[in-house]
């Protein structure tokens, strides 16, 4: 078979279409660096990617009546927290404060992140204890924990960071208890968190 055949002709086809899906902004379409910034949905609880003069338009609450928020950078990693008085039973959550006093703690799982409503008045007892809490950015910030196997991390992170351990854990969980995988990896994300003012 030539150069010039079939064969030829799909991986070039290949190669077109994942120069075309190369990453751009969800604004204005223009090609976005790998590390770039993001715009928290919140009518559509998506995180959508934006270039850096798109994101200048998105500043404090954001533009849309709050509708788009910039997503922030930081990342600080919290002392252990006892989080069973949230009332959540898991291990691998995220809580999420939001712009109406309500809380909310989401877990992945091999279907996307599960919900719970948290007592509001639970996570403000929690803040009072860790006064770095009070600081989360509504909408756009969480508490990250991981206490399974015996870990302990929390962190206050981007919610784009808690959407990626969603995905995390959605690419590589195996059958019905998550198979060998899905843990190596989680610990790996977690051990690639660094803080970032």
């Amino acid at each position: 078979m030539s150069t010039d055949g079939a064969l030829a002709r799909v991986i070039r086809s290949a190669g077109d279409r994942a120069a075309e899906q190369a990453e751009a902004c969800d604004l204005c379409a223009a090609p976005v660096a790998e590390e770039h910034p993001h715009l928290y949905d919140t009518g559509q609880d998506e995180v959508r990617c934006v270039c850096g003069p798109c994101s200048v338009l998105f500043p404090g609450d954001g533009a849309g009546d709050g509708h788009f928020r910039l997503v922030p950078r930081r990342r600080i990693r919290l002392p252990h927290l006892d989080t069973g008085p949230l009332g959540v039973p898991v291990g691998l959550v995220f809580f999420v404060p939001r712009a109406d006093g309500t809380v909310t703690a989401q877990g992945p799982s091999p279907a996307g992140a599960m919900r719970w409503e948290v007592e509001a008045a639970a996570w403000q007892r929690m803040a009072a204890l860790c006064p770095q809490l009070a600081s989360v950015e509504p909408e756009v910030e969480a508490l990250l924990v991981n206490t399974v196997h015996g870990l302990d991390h929390h962190w206050i992170v981007p919610i784009d960071d808690c959407f990626r351990m969603v995905a995390v854990v959605r690419r590589e969980w195996r059958g019905l208890s998550g198979g060998g995988r899905v843990w190596p990896a989680v610990e790996r994300f977690f051990a690639d968190l660094t803080e970032r003012p």
